[in-house]
């Protein structure tokens, strides 16, 4: 069975770095999930409101069909660099493996509904 990956969203803001290196782990994992034709939306995020608007917790984030692929409880939004915990510690970024088990998770919650 086919699971779709309807729409992936990398939310960023200018003054933090990480989000390059994001976008390029996040092309991979989409080639190793099945789901090369996934194009992903890149999304500024320019100002406090709206970041609190878009309830963006920092950059990189990144969104698979509208929800967060790495959800947090902080609950704070703005203009910060986003931390990530990864085997290798923590990362501005998340892995290429977490990537694409986040991609696998997001598609089969919308198959299943």
């Amino acid at each position: 069975m086919h699971h779709e990956v309807v729409d992936v969203e990398l939310l960023y803001f200018a003054d933090c770095p990480s989000w390059y290196l994001t976008r390029e782990r996040l092309d991979q994992a989409l080639r190793m999930s099945g789901h090369p034709e996934v194009e992903v939306r890149l999304r500024a995020v320019e100002t406090d409101r709206q970041a609190r608007d878009l309830s963006f917790p920092g950059s990189p984030t990144v969104r698979v069909n509208g929800r967060d692929a790495f959800p947090t409880t902080a609950g704070t939004y703005g203009l910060t660099c986003r931390v990530y915990t990864t085997p290798d510690g923590l990362t501005g970024s998340p892995t290429v493996d977490q990537l694409v088990h986040a991609l696998r998770a997001a598609s089969q919650s919308h198959a299943s509904q």
